[in-house]
């Protein structure tokens, strides 16, 4: 009688176990790219795992998961990929399917991006802006390939990285080329050879998507706008503080403010600047008579430069900057249910290898000494990162959490001219 109840128990474990992972894995099925954007509860990040100068050493699956574990400390469901050149991205797929077959609560899905670019791209030869690179017909296929392969992971697919901006020289491309692709998946979603759920977009600045000059309103991009499932835009204020500071400095009436006060009425600023290039796009979409959901596909504010918003330009770069346009960013877009892919998850090296001070090595909230940059710094407070580690490190506060250090490293920008 008793070997029967053991007998008995056992069995019941194993389908309660078995129940489960059958549940988890169809509420993943049942989580769409409709049910996660614009809901607060699924907080997004742009995420690369890169460590080293290049990126011929990739990221380990053991590096990966490490990461994955951090993000999801910090309540991060949702990621952005770039590409399908590497196999970073299928290691990431591979890695978050292993967290949830450990771990049924486990939750990450992700935006997986496909590189576009024009033909004759990163060569000498003339290039050619309304015809395909050989790559971008391969990149299509495998992001396919990833899609169909982890559908309870990957909830959109976004065509190209601001492939149609003109200020990306070396690649951009027409809106004829995206728009091909774009609805080159949509229609596999009608033929039933990619999830029916599967969202569609293409990540691109503000202006490319009509927000900037008329030369950017074409009939190939008004197109792309009805194709897509939603609008995926990126804006960057700290870049303007350089090439377009109209909202950037301290004005008249604030020079009887601290230090610490101009700065913040700064950030303010350039909060709202974005939210000004957010309405210039909506506005655009909506004169074409459309009204679809525009998310946050990129922005962020780096920590460290020695280029053009260093010290010696329009000094626009620190730790505490960049902790305040974080707050700001997020606070705005939870409120009004945009999503947004902060850019970025970790410092990465390889983007400006070159110059190890210039920016691009810096837009991490986490840099890669392990260390939480001020932005952060509540979380460490809190012990979110307790027990977690990034490269054998536990995750710690820059200036070994000393405030006053780290606004020792931030200048208040000069006056603005109005």
């Amino acid at each position: 009688m008793k070997k029967n109840a053991i007998f008995f128990l056992l069995m019941l474990m194993s389908v309660l176990f078995f129940n489960c992972k059958s549940t988890n894995l169809k509420l993943s099925n049942e989580i769409t790219a409709e049910k996660i954007l614009g809901n607060p509860n699924y907080q997004a990040m742009c995420f690369g795992g890169y460590r080293d100068k290049t990126r011929d050493i990739e990221p380990t699956i053991s590096q990966i998961t490490e990461d994955l574990k951090i993000l999801s400390a910090m309540n991060i469901k949702v990621l952005r990929t770039y590409n399908v050149h590497h196999t970073d991205t299928s290691n990431l797929l591979k890695a978050i399917r292993a967290l949830k077959k450990e771990d049924p609560h486990f939750e990450m899905y992700l935006m997986l991006g496909a590189w576009i670019d024009c033909k004759n791209s990163w060569t000498a030869n003339p290039l050619i802006r309304n015809e395909d690179s050989d790559r971008n017909p391969i990149e299509i296929a495998e992001a396919v390939k990833l899609a169909n392969e982890y559908p309870e992971i990957v909830k959109i697919i976004s065509v190209g990285n601001e492939a149609m901006v003109k200020w990306a020289w070396s690649y951009y491309v027409d809106p004829s080329i995206i728009l091909k692709w774009v609805n080159h998946l949509q229609n596999l979603k009608k033929e039933g050879k990619l999830p029916k759920n599967l969202w569609i977009t293409a990540s691109d600045n503000f202006a490319s998507w009509g927000g900037g000059s008329n030369d950017y309103h074409v009939e190939d991009l008004n197109q792309l706008i009805k194709a897509v499932d939603y609008i995926s835009m990126h804006t960057y204020p700290m870049h303007d503080t350089h090439y377009n500071p109209q909202f950037w400095g301290i004005l008249e009436n604030e020079k009887q403010l601290t230090e610490r006060e101009k700065i913040d009425a700064a950030m303010v600023r350039a909060r709202d600047y974005a939210i000004t290039q957010y309405n210039s796009v909506s506005n655009h979409m909506k004169s074409l008579g459309v009204d679809k959901q525009i998310h946050i596909g990129e922005t962020g504010w780096a920590t460290l430069s020695n280029d053009q918003y260093g010290n010696t330009g329009s000094k626009a770069i620190d730790e505490y900057k960049s902790a305040l346009y974080y707050k700001l960013m997020r606070e705005w877009t939870n409120k009004e249910g945009i999503t947004l892919f902060y850019f970025e998850a970790f410092d990465e090296q390889w983007k400006d290898n070159a110059n190890p001070l210039g920016s691009e090595n810096h837009f991490g909230l986490i840099n890669l000494q392990g260390q939480a940059k001020y932005g952060l710094w509540d979380l460490v407070d809190k012990g979110v990162f307790k027990g977690l580690t990034r490269d054998g490190k536990s995750i710690t506060k820059t200036y070994n959490g000393n405030l006053n250090d780290l606004l020792l490293d931030v200048k208040t920008p000069s006056l603005l001219n109005k």
